[in-house]
């Protein structure tokens, strides 16, 4: 179970900032002073985050409605102080074995030694400057002969800013505006129905289901000749068909639009080149992110040169696009493919890990969940999703954070003993689930 790893702290106390005792401690003013929510003892992490974000984390999904829904209480963290392997310890010094793996944008480990040591070199070199850093010129080199379709890479920050600058040179080399998509691709205005979203905007952009060629061959017809691309997320939840890719290819070709790929969760985890690499289908344009920098922030468009060049005509830029700690880190991913088949390793233990979740369902003889997904970015999928939140907080009280509603992701740092570990904590959670429903 969760254990702690700095003594004198109940699971209920935030750290306190110190402040000065007040001169007149007896005055109206000052007691306002000493009761700021702030270094009030029974405000937690989340309290004071809650009186500060307006959606209580800038992640969505590190929401404590995304972790933990309904069942979210006071014992369940939502802020951490460290991370180390496959490790969390929580801002409350509980230590916990993690699923999640930052979203899947960490595949060796936590805090990996020599992308750490990559990294405090950078930084110690001045990790900006007015000059694009040296190492973004190798990074794309690399890039582009790793990646099938990269003949030429730009860097970003982010995996939404990557997809949306996919979308800008579609729309800039074909002259077109209308997109067809597949996926999730960020909270950008173009890939996004929430409310703040001009109406035109959403009308540029038309839905179709994953491997529903039928859909996607209606889809096009419907564009005409203003479709500019079609993006997809190559895997939604399982391998597509290889029929639905290679369609999408062909559909692009003979209307003369743009085909993109989505590889921020493929890239570095399925395969270093992203799942183009497996299904040899080859898209012209490709983002990449997440595990390509072991977690540090570093996204890339690449493709064909051609497309890539319409930048010099229209407008891609981030100050900190060229930043050299992230690269610094990328730099160290890409020495560690180099050398050892990282991406195999991952799907060995991600398939390791499931099987754990799976003699733990066994065991308890629970009901109403079933695994899916690749090895290396598996989900549990639940027919009620109160029992889902319920396993989830469970599980995090044994120690385990697994993810709700969405990936599980394996990396280099869970071994043996962080598997047998997840066994356990998944089958408490499951039992504990089950005499709860027959209570």
């Amino acid at each position: 179970m969760a254990f702690k790893s700095f003594f004198g702290r109940g699971r209920d106390e935030a750290p306190t900032p110190s402040i000065e005792e007040p001169d007149d401690v007896g005055a109206a003013d000052d007691l306002d002073i000493v009761t700021e929510p702030e270094v009030a003892p029974q405000r937690t992490w989340q309290d004071r985050a809650e009186l500060v974000l307006p959606t209580g984390a800038s992640t969505g999904s590190k929401r404590a409605a995304a972790l933990y829904a309904e069942s979210a209480a006071d014992d369940l963290p939502t802020h951490f102080a460290s991370a180390v392997g496959a490790m969390l310890t929580d801002a409350n010094g509980f230590q916990y074995y993690d699923c999640t793996m930052a979203l899947g944008a960490v595949a060796l480990g936590y805090a990996e030694p020599r992308v750490t040591q990559a990294v405090i070199e950078a930084a110690q070199q001045g990790n900006v400057a007015g000059l694009s850093n040296w190492r973004e010129v190798e990074v794309a080199e690399r890039l582009c002969a790793m990646i099938p379709c990269a003949e030429r890479a730009q860097l970003l920050k982010s995996g939404a800013e990557a997809v949306s600058a996919a979308i800008r040179l579609a729309r800039a080399y074909t002259g077109r505006e209308h997109i067809i998509a597949c996926g999730y691709f960020g909270w950008h205005d173009w890939a996004s129905n929430a409310p703040g979203v001009p109406a035109s905007t959403k009308a540029l952009v038309t839905r179709v289901p994953f491997d529903d060629i039928a859909a996607l061959e209606a889809a096009v017809t419907n564009a005409g000749t203003a479709l500019a691309a079609i993006v997809l997320e190559p895997v939604v939840e399982r391998a597509p068909s290889q029929a639905w890719l290679e369609r999408a290819r062909a559909l692009c070709d003979a209307s003369g639009s743009i085909l993109v790929f989505d590889e921020l969760k493929t890239g570095f985890r399925v395969a270093p080149g992203g799942y183009q690499e497996v299904c040899r289908v080859t898209p012209d344009l490709a983002a990449f992110g997440k595990a390509m920098a072991n977690g540090y922030p570093l996204a890339a468009v690449v493709g064909r040169e051609a497309i890539m060049n319409a930048a010099r005509d229209s407008w891609i830029s981030s100050t900190l696009a060229s930043e050299s700690t992230a690269l610094a880190a990328a730099l160290a991913v890409f020495d560690w493919h180099d050398e050892a088949d990282i991406c195999a390793t991952l799907a060995d233990t991600g398939r390791e890990m499931r099987a754990a979740v799976e003699r733990g369902m066994a065991a308890s003889g629970i009901t109403g969940v079933s695994i899916h997904g690749l090895d290396q970015m598996w989900m549990m999928q639940w027919s009620d999703p109160l029992h889902e939140s319920r396993f989830i907080a469970e599980a995090m009280r044994e120690g385990v954070l697994f993810k709700r509603g969405a990936y599980n992701y394996s990396a280099i740092a869970h071994d043996e003993s962080v598997i047998l570990e997840i066994e356990r904590a998944a089958s408490a959670a499951f039992v504990s689930l089950r005499e709860d429903n027959q209570a």
